[in-house]
């Protein structure tokens, strides 16, 4: 079990939490205001069937016989029965409104937050424990409204009142019923610190079930590809029947805890009659006032056993709120206060003493000074980690760096505002992400501004028709989640098209073409070439005889720049950059 789900099962009920929680209703305060005055007039009226009904046996049944206000009693007993109904119907409507409301809300906040986070939040934050928080979680905070404090309040002034008309009724007997009371309050007890403990339990087990899931689906060709079906199933295997124990336990609990109810109740019940047997001549008690305290106690218990139940259902949806608000309180944010409009490098891209680290001061880039001039293209080259991806991602602001300063025209990167900076800088990315989605909307994100025509024209200008045609349905062939249905160099075409309409300022190409058939390459060596057409590119060279089209090249090594220059510059040295020429082309 997880450290969090340990840290959240030790933790009390925390006050600030479910003011923070109930400022969501803001919006809705008049549903709220609604959904709180119908629980108090219900819980105010549910005396009313009872009291009728004693006065009716005690009036005009045992009494004097008089079936003209007997009838009059029994239409009011049925009106009391439908407005409660009715009541209820509408009562239950807008506490469910109120809750689905504040969780489409928080749901939406929340989705929001993500969205500005930094990568390096994703990178230490497990895709499925975000999923379980932003659904699973968010959807318990639900439950608080429709079954959680206001109807605990209702339950709590019903009882008041049921105490109240008891003892004025006959003090006696209802301290004869009461005496029962402590114990379902000590097993109520009992039950609520259980089954808190094993709520906590299965939320925490649902959690790494998703994660686990979600993990290992995403990464199913590994998993197939090393032959770990097995192993991988047992790991699923332990989580699953975690989960299973986990619900067998809060079972366990509700299936002990009602009996040990109904018995005391019945208890109570025969108390009663025991005491009224054994005093009736000093208690002068008649039909109607025994019938009373019968449905009394039937209907004074069932509140005290739901408020166990109640109080948990609040508990974990507080828990579950506290996990949703750390999320939303997490200051991993990137800071877009930048103003300055940004359209086009007019002079140069520099990176001035930049340092970067993913974690503390483990830097992976290390005083990198380097400058890109307008409409100049430069290749990044050196070994896998040397920190050449770690350039474009900072470029980009996915990550913040932690020294130094990122320049464009003279001003910080930080100046620009965030949006700009992103829709004018083309991203092509080795591992190209494509969604479940037809390859227009795929090229267009669904934007609107970007007409049909204009897509269909930059890919004739790529050289790209005749690969999206040779699609089946062309533009509206359907791609399969995360673009498995397509290569790897088809998924970074339609990359290169979607980043062509965009109109960038800056392109960016992650070029990997190890693993890309030979009419695929010269296909993405066009588009490369097209894109780079009068602006300011800078290209992750992985094959450098792909390069030699480029200004200067900057090679790095253990997160320096150490060379930097033409190709035939390099070429014409005893150069790092030469050695690592000549080995590919040894080995080719």
């Amino acid at each position: 079990m997880s450290t969090e789900g340990t840290k959240h099962k030790e933790k009390k009920f925390n006050l600030g939490l479910l003011k923070r929680i109930l400022s969501y209703t803001a919006p809705y305060r008049w549903y709220f205001a609604g959904a709180l005055s119908l629980t108090l007039l219900l819980s105010a009226i549910a005396i009313v069937r009872p009291l009728l009904i004693s006065d009716a046996l005690n009036k005009y049944i045992i009494g004097s016989k008089n079936f003209g206000a007997l009838n009059t009693i029994g239409v009011l007993i049925l009106v009391s029965l439908f407005v409660e109904a009715a009541l209820q119907v509408f009562n239950l409507s807008l506490t469910n409104f109120l809750g689905q409301s504040i969780v489409k809300d928080l749901r939406n906040q929340v989705y929001t937050h993500i969205l500005k986070l930094k990568n390096t939040y994703f990178d230490t934050t497990p895709v499925g424990m975000l999923v379980t928080r932003s659904i699973s979680d968010i959807e318990s905070l639900s439950d608080v409204f429709s079954q959680g404090f206001i109807t605990i309040l209702g339950d709590i002034v019903m009882l008041l009142i049921f105490i109240t008309v008891m003892l004025w009724k006959n003090w006696m007997i209802a301290l004869v019923v009461f005496s029962t009371i402590p114990l379902l309050f000590i097993a109520t007890a009992l039950f609520k610190k259980g089954i808190q403990t094993t709520f906590t339990q299965v939320r925490n087990a649902v959690a790494a079930l998703n994660t686990f899931t979600q993990e290992h689906i995403t990464g199913m060709r590994i998993v197939q590809l090393f032959a770990r079906e097995q192993q991988e199933l047992e790991k699923f295997k332990i989580i699953n029947d975690e989960h299973r124990k986990a619900n067998i336990r809060s079972i366990f609990y509700y299936s002990v805890f009602f009996p040990v109810v109904e018995i005391l109740m019945s208890v109570s019940i025969g108390l009663m009659i025991w005491f009224i047997g054994s005093k009736n001549a000093d208690l002068k008690v008649n039909g109607g006032d025994i019938t009373f305290f019968v449905m009394m106690v039937n209907m004074l218990f069932r509140p005290i056993r739901m408020l166990a139940d109640r109080l948990n259902t609040l508990q974990m949806g507080v828990v579950a709120a506290d996990r949703v608000f750390k999320v939303l309180d997490t200051n991993d944010v990137i800071v877009a206060n930048g103003t300055r409009p940004f359209t086009e490098v007019k002079s140069a891209i520099e990176f001035k003493n930049v340092w970067f680290a993913y974690k503390d001061e483990d830097y992976v880039l290390k005083d990198v000074s380097l400058e890109i001039r307008k409409g100049e293209t430069v290749a990044l080259v050196g070994a896998t980690g040397a920190g050449k991806s770690t350039i474009i991602n900072l470029l980009s602001r996915f990550y913040e760096f932690n020294k130094g300063d990122i320049v464009i025209d003279g001003h910080s990167v930080r100046d620009y505002q965030l949006e700009d900076l992103r829709k004018k800088t083309g991203v092509v990315l080795q591992d190209v992400h494509l969604f479940n989605d037809t390859v227009m909307n795929n090229i267009t994100l669904n934007n609107p501004a970007i007409a049909k025509e204009r897509v269909i024209l930059a890919t004739r200008e790529m050289g790209l028709e005749d690969y999206i045609q040779s699609l089946p349905g062309g533009y509206e062939y359907v791609v399969k989640e995360r673009g498995i249905s397509l290569s790897a160099g088809q998924r970074q075409l339609i990359a290169f098209i979607r980043a062509y309409v965009y109109d960038p300022a800056v392109f960016i190409l992650d070029e990997a073409t190890a693993a890309i058939d030979t009419n695929t390459e010269q296909l993405i060596q066009v588009a490369a070439g097209k894109l780079s057409e009068g602006r300011t590119s800078v290209i992750i060279a992985h094959r450098l005889s792909t390069i030699k089209h480029v200004n200067r090249i900057f090679v790095f090594e253990k997160g320096r720049v150490i060379e930097s220059g033409s190709m035939n510059e390099l070429l014409a040295a005893d150069t790092q950059f030469k050695r690592l020429y000549d080995m590919q082309f040894e080995e080719s």
